[in-house]
């Protein structure tokens, strides 16, 4: 059986940590070890503040929007937003390479959501917005959603 959840919220960094604590109780039915959880809390945390950062600029007025869906022992997160999206996504994708180098950034979110994840598919277009893709399988899923 298939549950979904959808969350939107304004581009703000305090709700960062809002999107991680909501993803991971959503996703807590399946019982995943601490370890899964907190890498699925990472990489949520990781693409909405690129979201907020890189795709809105920081402008309180965009909207970040997830979708998790689980079916079985997989965990598919979709987060998107509707900001500036990506020029050239092999180059963003680069270890430590950031566009916000006065910020301070390390230039490693997708890096981790690469190493934390078993699937990342970004899917971008200049001037649009970008959506991520995140799918990871649980190993020790009591699969409560059915």
């Amino acid at each position: 059986m298939k549950n979904q959840m959808n969350l939107q919220f304004s581009a703000l960094s305090q709700n960062e940590s809002f999107a991680r604590v909501t993803v991971a109780s959503f996703i807590a039915q399946l019982d995943p070890t601490m370890d899964e959880l907190t890498e699925i809390k990472t990489v949520v945390s990781e693409a909405v503040t690129n979201s907020i950062i890189h795709g809105y600029e920081n402008d309180p007025n965009g909207i970040v929007y997830i979708q998790v869906t689980i079916e079985d022992n997989i965990v598919d997160i979709s987060i998107k937003d509707v900001g500036l999206g990506i020029v050239d996504v092999e180059e963003a994708r680069q270890p430590l390479f950031t566009t916000k180098p006065d910020l301070e950034r390390s230039g490693m979110g997708f890096t981790i959501m690469e190493n934390f994840m078993d699937e990342v598919e970004v899917l971008t277009q200049p001037g649009k917005g970008t959506e991520v893709r995140l799918k990871k399988h649980l190993h020790t899923s009591k699969m409560l959603c059915n």
